[in-house]
């Protein structure tokens, strides 16, 4: 997905997300731990503010103070993180900046806060129960890649994952997209939507898992495949 459509995407994820902040902050995200949907506000401005520091200041050591708690507040917070990350993402994406995984360019960012984004607007509408429209296909399948040449990668570097003894092949039923994670021939396929499989992928509960995704083969080891893990 090229440099422009990128941006665009992230821009209507992150206005998404802040009609969330709307809500009632209080709402529990089931799918990070015990946060609150305030506590996923204040995370994910800060990563805005974060990864804008990444390339306008070439480091990653930027550390956000909280978010204000006043709801009205807070969304103007927001929407203050949300300038400040694409000011500083409108340019050439082969623009050299610091990050935690290659390429080491402002591109990296450009799609990775584009997932980011897209993955917590999902957490914040399911929290709120208010389902938004659904998932970019085009995105969605962008980010089904990103999780196997980029953050699979790092949880292993990490230490914090190993590299699969078997593949897994995954197959997108909208977008006809395929992707094979592991060594050899696949031992299981997976097969659904883009977005299934991508909130699959984050470890996000489908409301309907088994009417959304199609196993065939060795299931079990397909599983373990998946479990990784192969995302934070």
């Amino acid at each position: 997905m090229d440099s422009a459509s990128l941006l665009l995407h992230l821009r209507r994820e992150l206005d998404g997300f802040r009609a969330c902040l709307d809500g009632d902050l209080a709402a529990r995200v089931e799918h990070c731990g015990d946060w609150t949907l305030y506590d996923l506000a204040d995370h994910l401005g800060g990563q805005n503010l974060w990864a804008a520091a990444a390339v306008t200041e070439g480091h990653g050591d930027f550390k956000a103070a909280a978010a204000p708690r006043e709801p009205a507040a807070l969304g103007r917070w927001f929407d203050d993180t949300s300038e400040t990350l694409l000011a500083a993402l409108d340019t050439d994406p082969s623009t050299a900046a610091w990050t935690f995984h290659p390429p080491h360019t402002v591109g990296f960012w450009q799609r990775r806060r584009c997932m980011e984004t897209l993955v917590h607007r999902w957490d914040a509408e399911s929290a709120l129960g208010v389902p938004g429209p659904p998932l970019n296909a085009e995105l969605v399948d962008d980010g089904v890649s990103e999780v196997f040449d980029t953050m699979a990668l790092r949880m292993i570097s990490r230490g914090l994952a190993v590299p699969p003894t078997v593949a897994l092949r995954l197959e997108a039923t909208d977008t006809g997209s395929t992707w094979t994670y592991g060594p050899g021939d696949p031992v299981a396929v997976l097969s659904g939507t883009a977005e299934n499989l991508l909130l699959t992928l984050w470890g996000r509960r489908l409301p309907r898992a088994e009417d959304g995704l199609t196993w065939e083969g060795d299931r079990p080891a397909g599983q373990w495949v998946l479990d990784g893990p192969l995302v934070p």
